[in-house]
This record gives structure tokens, sequence and C-alpha cells, in this order.
């Protein structure tokens, strides 16, 4: 959009940019945000031995993401501190390099309880199954979505409460 403002007023006039062919130029951060929460569809939660072997090996107070949609698709984070930022700055704990990306775009914070992830008023806002989120605590399996980042949460398996599923178990 371009804007002309009048310094008499302090209003705005919007114009909407126009594309190549004479067309209205779409904002496409703004669109992605729009449709974000209709267009979640469910990951195939099948676990590769690979990923599976990560999974077990984690010591206690930790958690493994892995990426199941986006551009790293397959790469896992290790939560193992208090305190993993999200974000498309270059100094963020987990960086994922996308416009979809908040600079400081989410945090997850190690809780008493496991891990919870907290959304840092980022524009195209963190979901949780599907859902907007502010704050949500995590569970096994959890999927969360940062940006165009489909990623899946597990928790090491030492601290797995009993009601809690085991990925790969019947």
């Amino acid at each position: 959009m371009h804007e002309d403002k009048n310094p008499h007023t302090q209003s705005f006039v919007r114009r909407p940019a126009t594309g190549d062919a004479g067309e209205p130029a779409v904002d496409a951060t703004a669109a992605y945000s729009q449709d974000l929460g209709t267009t979640v569809a469910p990951i195939d939660r099948e676990i590769s031995e690979a990923e599976q072997s990560a999974i077990n090996a984690l010591p206690p107070g930790s958690a493994l993401l892995i990426v199941r949609r986006g551009p790293n698709t397959g790469a896992r984070f290790l939560l193992d501190s208090d305190l993993s930022t999200v974000g498309r700055h270059p100094n963020a704990s987990i960086f994922l390099d996308d416009v979809t990306v908040s600079r400081r775009h989410a945090e997850f914070v190690r809780t008493p309880n496991g891990f919870e992830l907290r959304d840092l008023n980022s524009l195209n806002g963190t979901y949780h199954a599907g859902e907007r989120i502010e704050s949500v605590e995590l569970y096994d399996g959890a999927e969360v979505q940062v940006g165009k980042f489909r990623l899946t949460f597990y928790p090491s398996r030492h601290d797995l409460r009993v009601d809690q599923h085991v990925p790969g178990d019947a």
C-alpha cells in the first residue's frame, strides 16, 4: 500500500499498490496470517528409526523439536535450557529463516511440569494443534506452528508421566 500523509490533519489516505500488470499487489505476510488458521492440516505422525533413537537418548529435563513441514523439514532442535527463543534473528536459540517468522517470535520455557510455549506478540502468531495461542503447556507429540514451520514436540522419555503416549508404542 502507498500512503499519503496530510501533515495538517494527521490522517492517512491509503491507496492500493499495483503489481506489474496494474493489478493490486498483495501483502503476502498479512494474507498468510489471515489464512493460517484455515490451512492447518494434520501431519503424518510416523517417526523414523533415527528420530526414535534421538528421542530415546534425551536426558531428563530436555526435549526435542522435529520440523515436519517448512524449509527445514527433518531438522531437529534440542531444548535443554530453561529458555529457548525462536525467531528469524540470527541470535535466536532456534533460528527459522523465513519472512513468516518474526525476529522474536516465540519461546520455549522449561517449567516444573515440562515445557511451555509462549508467543512473543508475533505478527503471524504461534499455533498449537491448529489454534492460535499466547501460551500453552506442551505434551508428548504436541504439534506447533511458527510461521510456515510445523514442528512436533517430544519430551525426554525420563520425564513422561504414566498416562502419556510414547511414540512407537502400541
